[in-house]
């Protein structure tokens, strides 16, 4: 008997995702993709087009390591390094398709123009237009995948003057590479990822380069403690329990050479402008800078116009129940698909989230069991979000952010996926100390439940190594890398995973 038909809506890194765990699940996917190729924002082009923002910059570099980035079940070559420029994450889901048989299952140059829910609910009519001509197809459930970065936000109305003034403006969606900005007066408004790096190369070419931001910013090396990646240092549960007993600062950018460039003056930080003229900007202090170039590294927001009701699907109030499923369907068929922002790796995110929507649209009984999606999932989701509330600001970037272990738990838990620390301790303590101390890597979450994977325990004890490898280019003795967490604390802990197995086999 065939499965069910799910529509996939996208073949980025959570659309690739999504076609797998559909395959994975017994289910038919079909993959719509407007370009002719996958790897959605990660494919560089050289050459702008309508989906320019959708296209990352040439010198690109994730700002979360291999060994969190990626598939839970297929793990990045030991001789890829620990950050991945684009290039390199494009060779990565190429793998990753072909090692899967993926591509079989896309259907490129493809826009779907319409999803529209049939009055019966048994199903969804999904209109596409495929190299001039559209055609409709019936599914059963739909997979958005077409993430966060839809639309680049440039908020020409909070800068007054911008249109006389005679310089060059545009959104950092648009920059490339430096080569044309050779000895320009450049200001990049906004200190996101996005700003901070181009701050950063601008700073190698320009006569000045400024960096505008209306508030401060925590700036994270992607070097951490013992010459770590950072999130496998900071991203684990023993630091997770930590994190609830003193403040946290996770509104961080991530931005290695910053400071030394900001201390040699070669990138100079300014308050937000409060108007421009035609040949320099005055700020919110008073001060006056002339410019040749201003490049607004605004953000971007979500935007899905093949809906019926694109505006109130999603909102500001957090009515998307766990940011997967819109609370006003009578059944829950249509999910969405990245369209948080962990404080963490992306790619294990989504795909876990693609797990928990699979399992629904086959009618497993999960927590959504004798409850509709309707007025009941805006409480819970109110009440999820609301413990973490204060940890982030109130604008459209903030208000989808979530803590990256607290939420990959929580979805696990709806799946079956998280294991018991206490019970693993009792038959595999290596192991469990490993999941406590060790990074939150996403290989924790096939241990079991749907998509259990037989390399998932191997993987999580040797993720020192695999970072390791690709540093190995000389041959060398020595010790291994010391440990972020003290021996006399680790020791501590295990005991009382001991004691707590000992009270659950007694109880």
């Amino acid at each position: 008997m065939p499965g069910k038909r799910i529509a996939v809506i996208g073949a980025g890194v959570s659309g690739l995702g999504a076609i797998k765990i559909c395959l994975e699940e017994g289910l038919e996917p079909t993959c719509f993709e407007g370009t002719n190729d996958i790897g959605g924002l990660w494919r560089y082009q050289e050459s702008l087009n309508r989906l320019c923002y959708r296209i990352v910059y040439k010198s690109a570099t994730s700002n979360t390591s291999k060994e969190m980035t990626t598939y839970r079940d297929y793990p990045s070559p030991d001789r890829f390094p620990n950050y991945l420029h684009n290039s390199r994450i494009m060779e990565y889901l190429r793998m990753y398709a072909q090692h899967f048989d993926l591509t079989k299952h896309i259907r490129f140059l493809s826009k779907v123009h319409s999803v529209r829910k049939r009055s019966d609910f048994s199903c969804t009519d999904v209109l596409v237009e495929t190299t001039g001509k559209q055609e409709s197809y019936v599914f059963d459930g739909i997979m958005v995948c077409s993430g966060l970065y839809t639309e680049p936000i440039l908020p020409l109305q909070n800068f007054p003057g911008i249109n006389r003034f005679k310089g060059q403006y545009i959104h950092s969606c648009e920059y490339r590479s430096p080569e044309k900005f050779q000895e320009k007066k450049i200001i990049v408004v906004g200190i996101g990822n996005s700003g901070a790096d181009l701050a950063i190369e601008l700073s190698h070419v320009a006569s000045q380069v400024y960096l505008s931001t209306r508030r401060g910013v925590w700036i994270w090396n992607r070097v951490w403690d013992n010459g770590m990646p950072k999130d496998t240092v900071l991203f684990t549960r023993f630091k997770t329990i930590l994190n609830k007993f003193y403040p946290t600062y996770v509104l961080a950018t991530c931005g290695d050479d910053l400071p030394n460039h900001i201390i040699s003056g070669r990138v100079l930080i300014k308050s937000d402008v409060r108007e421009f003229t035609e040949t320099s900007a005055i700020f919110g202090d008073g001060t006056e800078e002339d410019l040749d170039v201003v490049i607004f590294a605004t953000g971007y927001t979500f935007s899905f116009p093949f809906l019926e009701n694109n505006a109130t699907v999603l909102d500001s109030q957090h009515s998307m129940f766990k940011f997967v499923f819109p609370p006003q369907l009578e059944t829950p068929t249509l999910a969405f698909i990245g369209i948080l922002q962990p404080v963490g790796a992306i790619i294990p995110t989504w795909e876990l989230q693609s797990r928990w929507a699979m399992r629904v649209f086959k009618g497993m009984k999960l927590c959504l069991e004798g409850r509709r999606l309707s007025s009941d999932l805006r409480f819970l989701t109110a009440f999820f979000f609301s413990p973490s509330a204060f940890r982030f600001l109130n604008n459209p970037r903030d208000t989808c952010r979530v803590q990256y272990v607290e939420y990959m738990d929580e979805i696990a838990s709806e799946i079956g996926a998280k294991r018991n620390l206490p019970s693993i301790f009792l038959w595999d303590p290596k192991l469990a100390i490993e999941i406590f101390f060790g990074p939150c890597t996403p290989y924790q979450y096939r241990l079991q439940g749907p998509g259990k994977w037989a390399g998932a325990r191997r993987a999580i004890l040797t993720w020192r190594e695999q970072i390791v490898k690709p540093l190995r280019t000389r041959t060398l003795i020595c010790d291994q890398p010391p440990s972020s967490v003290p021996f006399w604390l680790k020791s501590a802990c295990a005991a009382l995973l001991f004691v707590l197995t000992l009270v659950i086999i007694k109880g």
